[in-house]
């Protein structure tokens, strides 16, 4: 599978739950959520157990029930279903975080910029620096079920998306020119217009040269029908695939922009991110009226690296390089950005280290629910998560860092709950499974590494979804 044992990498890799002075139980969060806060009670629901399960299991609303006592109690039908709620499965899994391992998935010679799961967890994506896009079938023991070589790379990978129906992959570099390739076939090398057609999308209709500016982020609506693209000549734009021609391009920010993503299902908000410090809010049915806004969020002092929604329309979090991850709430936006905020001169975060007197900075309008740190975001565009609602209830967040490692944070107490330590160099992107108990890491040094529950010398068997990645007994019952 292209790794090499003699590489260096995983004899010292450590799957760190406590910090060396013990911040594991540490607030990491600068102002943590109080307990009437609407987004607190939300998590709460969909990630603590049922009423009817506490009575099953004769604990009080305080109490944590044990995994035995619920599991005895969904024999007993205690919810009258035959099964757990999504609330009492995301309660039960959501102890078991995968930070055990790591095991090694792959290992490239040049960098990993992106790598996530696809929806249903089945396939996994890593795009590296060389070119290369892989594909892994995570059902078939991680093989590699494509290998792309990209057509007209410029620099690196900067992102890729997969069509909701699984079948076409986009992906973008520092030029206009967005490819699509049909990941359906049977071929598994892919070699740009040899054995496979990757089609060219040109978004330059309104630019002048073949690399008049470069695509940071690039996403799928939901119904396939279209692509939405952030780019560094500070515009959003949209692609319409069945028409296939560029459909509208407007300035949304007035620099890079960094990070594009849907708000939720009906794909008519989009949620964007820049360099210009400033996250905003777009409704695709007022597209006509040339890029205005619906609302703006100020709060973080430098660029925003990403961007990924809670998928309700309500709540989305950012990486910031002023080395905060924050958490929003679009009913708090305003109609225009307060140009005031407090910056430092000359600071450029590509080659400097971040001041430690600057972390104490804050945005007098700071319009954020919270912000959480601990985690370094340099050198490139680090990306940030919520973990999965099917199996935490969206309890966590976690996100990349430059100082080689992977950060999950408790999204309402702000406590850093593991930190995950294996790699030599900067964790750029990462994903947790969607249902299972497994979190990929992707970094600089060309590693991809897998961490899961529970840990053990071999390389635990991956089985089908209707069943548990792992041998033990009590997640096969959990997950039944």
């Amino acid at each position: 599978m292209g790794y090499n044992m003699s590489k260096p990498g995983l004899d010292s890799c450590i799957s760190d739950t406590d910090s060396d002075d013990g911040a594991s139980s540490r607030q990491m969060c600068d102002e943590p959520l109080h307990k009437d806060h609407e987004f607190f009670q939300l998590t709460k629901l969909r990630s603590e157990p049922s009423e009817s399960a506490r009575k099953a299991g004769h604990t009080g609303r305080k109490m944590p029930i044990s995994t035995v006592k619920m599991l005895s109690g969904r024999e007993t039908n205690y919810s009258g279903k035959g099964r757990f709620s999504s609330a009492d499965r995301s309660h039960l899994l959501g102890r078991y975080l995968p930070v055990n391992g790591p095991w090694p998935v792959d290992r490239m010679d040049t960098r990993a910029y992106v790598s996530q799961f696809s929806s249903d967890g089945s396939l996994f994506i890593a795009g590296f620096q060389g070119s290369h896009i892989r594909i892994y079938n995570v059902d078939d023991g991680w093989k590699v079920q494509k290998d792309i070589l990209a057509k007209s790379l410029r620099w690196t990978i900067t992102d890729t998306s997969l069509s909701p129906d699984r079948r076409f992959l986009v992906y973008a570099s520092m030029s206009p020119i967005v490819h699509i390739v049909n990941v359906g076939s049977s071929a598994m090398e892919s070699h740009a217009n040899i054995n496979d057609i990757h089609d060219g999308l040109d978004f330059s209709m309104y630019a002048h040269g073949a690399f008049s500016f470069g695509i940071f982020s690039v996403k799928f609506s939901t119904d396939g029908r279209e692509l939405v693209a952030g780019t560094s000549d500070d515009s959003i734009y949209v692609y319409d695939l069945e028409a296939n021609r560029l459909t509208s391009r407007f300035p949304a920010h007035t620099s890079d922009v960094n990070t594009v993503t849907f708000a939720d299902d009906t794909g008519n908000l989009i949620y964007s991110g820049s360099d210009d410090s400033l996250c905003k809010v777009w409704d695709r049915r007022c597209f006509a009226t040339k890029g205005k806004a619906a609302g703006v969020l100020t709060g973080h002092l430098e660029g925003i690296t990403f961007i990924d929604s809670r998928g309700d329309g309500r709540y989305f979090i950012s990486n910031g390089k002023d080395q905060g991850l924050k958490l929003w709430d679009i009913r708090k936006m305003s109609s225009n950005a307060s140009s005031f905020r407090p910056r430092i001169s000359d600071w450029d975060y590509r080659w400097m280290e971040y001041p430690p007197s600057a972390k104490q900075f804050k945005h007098p309008f700071d319009q954020c629910v919270a912000t959480y740190r601990g985690h370094a975001v340099l050198r490139t565009l680090i990306r940030c998560y919520f973990s999965p609602a099917h199996s935490t209830g969206q309890r966590y967040i976690y996100t990349g860092s430059h100082d080689n490692c992977v950060y999950i944070y408790d999204v309402v107490t702000g406590d850093r709950v593991a930190k995950l330590d294996c790699h030599q160099l900067t964790v750029r992107d990462c994903s947790w499974h969607p249902y299972y108990p497994m979190l990929v890491s992707s970094s600089w040094d060309g590693l991809i590494a897998r961490w899961e529950f529970p840990g053990n010398e071999a390389v635990p068997p991956l089985k089908k979804k209707n069943c548990v990645v792992i041998e033990d007994q009590m997640f096969r019952a959990i997950y039944l």
